[in-house]
């Protein structure tokens, strides 16, 4: 099988992807950031943990990407940030790991001749929406720093496409939840908070609508783009075509979990007026029609794993909130 490398490896769905990849009997490098503790991310406790090659480097160094694809033939980029209220406070941050950390990859993917590369997209870069369901033809508006950078990396991976002939594809995933993510997200905080016990839940707005996705059911679209979408060059989102208000959300869960509970508005959580997305759906027809991806988990499904996971790991979430 192919030699596969996947940048952001450590990460939420990065970690997932590497599960899938091995899964199918691929060789999978997995790029994780450097760090003192030799930590490797959710891929400590994966039990692919001893088939996978680690590599710790940094996104923002070109030798060490460099050096991390030699001999690869596929490369799925996922390294990045993606916290948006932290992009408030270092917009630099952003810029140095999501916009030069992508060129580095597109710059050693064309020297080592890679055969296929995946950037990872955000639905956060059509802004809200001004038709739904938003399509890939979707006019791109920047309304955080994360997603402006996230703009300028989708971008300047479509120009080395059309400048070197590099084998691009855009995969843009809208909301995506599930085992393994942060408490930084809407789900995990609300569930985490709720089976501490909180009284009073601390959340930000809850009328903006986002489309989510099983993380199980991103990855696999990740895999599918990559194996049956044959157009390079070209934009393809991830998505289940349906939409669920912040409050309506929270609903579901505090059902779920047979909770009663006050709501406290969190300034800090709430976005700068122009700056929040307050509607996004999917419409998920180029994946459907050009792959053979299906969502396997309803929402229903995924909220009960994503509430056993964060049960059984509820001694990981700080009762604090973290931008």
């Amino acid at each position: 099988m192919k030699k596969v490398l996947v940048t952001g490896a450590g990460g939420f769905i990065g970690s997932h992807l590497v599960e899938l990849l091995c899964e199918k009997g691929y060789e999978v490098t997995a790029f994780v950031r450097y760090n003192s503790s030799n930590s490797w991310g959710r891929l400590e406790q994966s039990k692919f943990r001893d088939d996978i090659k680690v590599i710790s480097g940094d996104i923002r160094d070109f030798d060490s990407v460099y050096k991390a694809t030699e001999n690869m033939e596929v490369i799925f980029h996922l390294a990045a940030l993606i916290g948006i209220p932290y992009s408030y406070l270092s917009p630099k941050a952003y810029i140095e790991t999501n916009v030069t950390g992508t060129y580095n990859v597109l710059e050693s993917a064309k020297l080592r001749g890679i055969e296929q590369l995946l950037i990872t997209s955000t639905s956060e870069t059509y802004g809200s929406a001004q038709y739904v369901p938003i399509d890939e033809k979707h006019e791109l508006v920047g309304q955080s720093p994360y997603s402006a950078t996230k703009i300028a990396s989708d971008e300047i991976s479509l120009s080395y496409f059309r400048s070197f002939g590099l084998p691009v594809k855009i995969v843009r995933p809208f909301n995506t939840y599930g085992p393994g993510q942060s408490a930084r997200a809407f789900i995990p905080t609300v569930i985490s908070q709720m089976i501490l016990k909180n009284e009073e839940i601390s959340l930000g707005s809850l009328e903006p609508t986002r489309d989510f996705t099983f993380v199980r059911d991103t990855a696999n679209g990740f895999y599918e783009i990559y194996k049956n979408f044959k157009s390079h060059g070209e934009v393809v989102n991830i998505g289940n075509n349906k939409e669920i208000s912040m409050g309506d959300l929270l609903e579901v869960i505090a059902n779920k979990l047979d909770y009663e509970f006050e709501i406290k508005t969190d300034l800090k959580r709430i976005r700068p007026a122009n700056s929040e997305v307050e509607r996004l759906r999917c419409d998920n027809a180029k994946l459907l029609s050009h792959t053979e991806w299906s969502a396997n988990y309803t929402l229903s499904e995924g909220l009960d794993l994503t509430i056993d996971w964060i049960r059984d790991n509820i001694d990981k979430f700080k009762n604090i909130y973290n931008v």
